[in-house]
């Protein structure tokens, strides 16, 4: 009988100063708060008794900090690619602050002004993920909330936009993987999982 498919574990960082506020964090490197050092042991105990192939994280000090606290630090490998949307000309701003300018705005729908476009950001999804389907074994991502979400949408051979769909929380655990152990069945096992949180 075959092996059974490896499956992709999605970590999303703790919180940062910003998460609480809902500033739009791209590439402002910020540090975890307490509380989010604390969600990152936390997702680390629920993931240690998983077996990973490889450990990759965006290259921002938050999913660095995030992945050294979960205990995954020592053998991760920073990828440039898992860094989060580059929001241009709305790094810093509170959606209500753009809608305020731009009623009716949706990232998933309108991108940002000086940012990433669509095509680039789903280019960088795709480009992790053809990485990750050449490991054999489980994979470990941390990375960020928009990022992440494109990821599963191109996991799944949905355009970018459509990771509109998948709301992440602060260093909550999704698990992407296979029905039936066919590759070219991929889908959702777990998605946005706080379980392991004591808020």
């Amino acid at each position: 009988m075959a092996e059974a498919l490896p499956f992709l574990y999605l970590g999303r960082h703790g919180e940062t100063a910003w998460t609480l506020s809902g500033q739009h964090t791209g590439r402002t490197d910020l540090p975890l708060t307490e509380n989010g050092e604390r969600q990152a042991r936390a997702l680390g105990q629920r993931l240690q008794r998983v077996d990973f192939a490889k450990v990759l994280t965006s290259p921002s000090q938050r999913a660095v900090r995030t992945c050294e606290l979960a205990g995954f630090g020592a053998g991760a490998e920073t990828d440039p690619d898992l860094a989060e949307w580059d929001y241009g000309e709305y790094e810093g701003r509170r959606t209500s602050e753009i809608l305020a300018e731009r009623p009716d705005w949706r990232l998933f729908r309108d991108g940002a002004p000086g940012g990433e476009t669509f095509e680039q950001v789903g280019a960088r999804a795709d480009r992790v993920l053809t990485r990750i389907r050449s490991i054999d074994g489980n994979v470990l991502v941390v990375s960020s909330a928009h990022f992440s979400r494109v990821l599963a949408a191109r996991w799944l051979g949905l355009p970018v936009a459509a990771g509109r769909y998948f709301y992440l929380s602060t260093a909550s655990l999704s698990i992407l993987g296979y029905e039936h152990d066919s590759i070219d069945e991929p889908l959702v096992r777990l998605w946005n999982d706080t379980s392991h949180l004591d808020y």
